[in-house]
C-alpha cells in the first residue's frame, strides 16, 4: 500500500513533479510492483489527480472514503475489509525501492522475534552532522534487540560528549505492519507526543506496540523538499554531481 496525499505541507504536490520523464508517485508504484514481493500493490489517495495518474497508466488506485491526518490512516481504512496478514506501507515520496531492504524487512515475521512484532520498518546510519541534526530525517534510538525505544525529529542519543561511539540512525519510512496492529493504530487518538514531533509510528510506541527496526545501508532519497527532487533526478540520470 502507498499512502499519497496530494497537499503535503514542506512541498505541495510533490507526487505529480515530474521525475525524468515519469512523475514521483508513478515512480514509486511501479518500483514497489517491480520488486516481485507482493500479491499486490496499490495506491491510496485523497487526491482524483493522483488516482487518475496511476490508474491511467494501468496501476491499481483506491480513493479514500475520509479525511486522514497520516498514511497508517489511510491504509488502515482501505485493507479494513480485505484478507490480509501482513500490509506493507510504502511512502509515495520515496521512489527509489531496494528490494533487498524490503526483503529484510518481511523477513522478521518469520524469525525468533516474530511472535513479539507488531510492525517492523528500516533504518541507516547517518555519517554527517548536517544530517543528523536535519528535523526532516526522522531518528530512531533502539534496544539491544532492535526494537524501537523512541522516533524524533532531534539528534537522539542527544551527543553530550563527542567521540562517544554512537551511531545515528534515520528512519527510513517503509513498514511492515500485522493487520491487526494496524486496525488497532486506526481506532487509537492521537497523543500528545505523535502530535508534538508529527511521527505516526511514536503512536504505536505510546500504546505499546513493539516495533522492530532492520538495519539497511540504503537510504534512499525521501522527496520532501524540491531540492531532494533535484537529487533524486540526478541519481536517476547517473549524475555523480
Amino acid at each position: 500500500m502507498i499512502p499519497a496525499r496530494y497537499a503535503a505541507s514542506r512541498f505541495p504536490g510533490k507526487l505529480m513533479q515530474d521525475l525524468n520523464g515519469k512523475t514521483v508517485i508513478l515512480r514509486t508504484y511501479e518500483a514497489a510492483r517491480n520488486t516481485g514481493l507482493f500479491q499486490e500493490v496499490y495506491v491510496v489517495t485523497d487526491s482524483m489527480t493522483i488516482y487518475s495518474e496511476i490508474t491511467e497508466n494501468g496501476g491499481k488506485a483506491i480513493m479514500s472514503k475520509k479525511e486522514h491526518e497520516c498514511g497508517s490512516d489511510r491504509i488502515a481504512e482501505a485493507v479494513e475489509d480485505m484478507d490480509v496478514d501482513i500490509v506493507v506501507n510504502v511512502q509515495g515520496d520515496e521512489p527509489m525501492i531496494d528490494t533487498d531492504s524490503l526483503e529484510k524487512v518481511l523477513s522478521v515475521f518469520r524469525g525468533k522475534d516474530a511472535d513479539k512484532i507488531d510492525l517492523a520498518s528500516l533504518k541507516a546510519p547517518l555519517i554527517h552532522k548536517k544530517d543528523i541534526e536535519n528535523p526532516n530525517n526522522v531518528k530512531v534510538i533502539t534496544n539491544k534487540d532492535d526494537f524501537a525505544l523512541y522516533f524524533s525529529r532531534s539528534p537522539i542519543p542527544y551527543p553530550r560528549e563527542e567521540n562517544s561511539g554512537v551511531t545515528w540512525f534515520k528512519h527510513i519510512g517503509i513498514y511492515a505492519f500485522r493487520k491487526q496492529a494496524l486496525m488497532d493504530f486506526y481506532r487509537l487518538p492521537m497523543l500528545k507526543l505523535e502530535a508534538t514531533e508529527k511521527i505516526e509510528c511514536i503512536r504505536y510506541l505510546e500504546y505499546g506496540k513493539n516495533i522492530k527496526m532492520v538495519e539497511t545501508t540504503v537510504k534512499g532519497v525521501g522527496i520532501d523538499t524540491p531540492e531532494d527532487l533535484e537529487e533524486a533526478r540526478k541519481i536517476l540520470s547517473g549524475s555523480k554531481e
